[in-house]
């Protein structure tokens, strides 16, 4: 029996077709993946940055109610939104060509608009914590900010 072992593991590898069969079969499986795994994956991946700082969305004026019972007859074609963390807040502006941001207190820093396909626009906010993204993005996204200090601060996903 034991033999028969050893003759099977020499033709492995020294049968070069048997060898081809085998790689080809590992490569190109015949089984599609679940589409929960791949959820479950793409979930796994998003704590790669789990080192940021979260800023989670405090206002947004498409949801404010008091906005609708302003005097205004017209309501205002701006968007606005904050997301705070535990010492910076991003404000956001929506405008019809892009964001208009700024970093409170006013700090430089640097930013990266993340976009869900895996793209990333880099961003730098002035002395002032001042930026601009433009064109207005079309898919859920999220600003990533490292200031001086070295700390990473990252907003929840933003859907405009």
């Amino acid at each position: 029996m034991g033999d028969t072992v050893d003759q099977t593991t020499d033709q492995w590898w020294n049968d070069e077709e048997l060898l081809l069969a085998a790689l080809d079969r590992a490569l190109r499986p015949n089984v599609d993946v679940p589409t929960s795994f791949v959820r479950t994956a793409e979930s796994c991946f998003s704590w790669h940055s789990i080192d940021a700082e979260l800023a989670a969305l405090a206002y947004d004026s498409a949801a404010d109610s008091t906005q609708e019972t302003a005097v205004r007859a017209e309501s205002a074609s701006l968007r606005a939104l904050t997301f705070e963390a535990t010492e910076m807040t991003f404000e956001l502006e929506v405008m019809p060509d892009g964001l208009a941001g700024q970093l409170v207190p006013p700090q430089a820093g640097e930013l990266q608009m993340q976009l869900i396909n895996g793209e990333t626009i880099e961003v730098r906010a002035d002395d002032n914590g001042y930026f601009r993204i433009r064109p207005l993005p079309r898919m859920t996204f999220r600003l990533r900010c490292r200031l001086r200090d070295g700390r990473v601060v990252s907003t929840d996903r933003i859907s405009l």
